[in-house]
């Protein structure tokens, strides 16, 4: 973790609002576990309110396939050596059918071995976002053949996303949760 500690402690469930109960759909005194990402935002209510509608959209309403969105989702996450989100996404990833090897192979990026042409052209458009804020006409022109419209659409906003996510998490401090891996060995 870049902070051995939170700037911005995770709220425990009694001291949220209830603003924040509503934004995050919990009642109170569920005993559900709250990640601390959630937690944290908590101490702003209308903005985790207006951020979980775009986040809902790339997590779980994108028209990218569920195994690629992830990639590109743990691709940002460790250009931006955003731990929590590296480890939360290893474990999401995981589900949707990425192997330990291919989750360690992303931290290599685009350039290392055992990638087919799609993963190549995702993790490149990941780099390119990240280094230059644009993808190359290149690489737009080889995804465009085997992407949507949508997808394309989604793939640029998800990378946004988890960068704005990565900056938050990395800032704050927001320490992973119990049970929740770091980057790989």
């Amino acid at each position: 973790m870049r902070l051995s500690e939170a700037r911005l402690q995770p709220l425990a469930e009694d001291q949220l609002s209830d603003d924040a109960l509503q934004a995050l759909g919990r009642e109170r005194g569920s005993g559900a576990p709250l990640l601390n990402i959630f937690a944290t935002l908590a101490h702003h209510p209308k903005l985790m309110k207006r951020w979980l509608v775009f986040g809902n959209h790339v997590l779980a309403k994108s028209s990218l396939p569920a195994r690629e969105r992830e990639i590109v989702i743990l691709r940002i996450g460790w250009l931006c050596q955003a731990e929590y989100e590296f480890g939360q996404h290893t474990v999401i990833g995981k589900q949707t059918g990425l192997s330990d090897e291919e989750i360690k192979r992303i931290t290599q990026g685009p350039d290392a071995d055992g990638w087919c042409e799609l993963d190549t052209l995702l993790l490149r458009a990941v780099d390119e976002l990240h280094a230059d804020a644009m993808v190359s006409d290149a690489t737009w022109k080889s995804l465009s053949t085997q992407l949507s419209t949508e997808q394309l659409l989604d793939l640029v906003f998800a990378v946004g996303q988890y960068n704005l996510v990565s900056m938050a998490l990395n800032t704050l401090g927001v320490q992973l949760d119990e049970g929740v891996p770091g980057f790989p060995d």
